[in-house]
């Protein structure tokens, strides 16, 4: 097991998503964030179907800062009801895991 965690979220666009991946590495709550454009969602919201062009955000960071990326994200993000989830990650490239852990802070 290590300290290391996924959030992904989707957002409306690719410039949104940026945005917030900008926001959450510079404020080291986040190593590093990739950004997919380009994604079609189909989805039920408030009663009717829904099928939205949207972004998805992936942030790399500690498991010891989720709920503080979660929180962030949920300033930043201009949805009503945002899908933010996050999982651990089990094991990974020890020093590629050991930098995620250097770009994060606890402060």
């Amino acid at each position: 097991m290590t300290d290391a965690a996924i959030v992904y979220s989707t957002v409306g666009s690719r410039d949104e998503a940026l945005t917030i991946a900008r926001t959450l590495v510079a404020e080291r709550l986040a190593a590093c964030a990739n950004v997919l454009d380009g994604m079609t969602s189909v989805y039920r919201w408030q009663g009717a179907m829904q099928e939205d062009r949207e972004a998805i955000l992936i942030l790399k960071t500690r498991s010891g800062l989720v709920e503080r990326v979660i929180e962030r994200l949920r300033q930043l993000h201009s949805y009503e009801c945002p899908a933010i989830l996050s999982w651990p990650i089990a094991s990974g490239h020890a020093p590629y895991l050991q930098w995620l852990a250097e770009q994060t802070t606890d402060e």
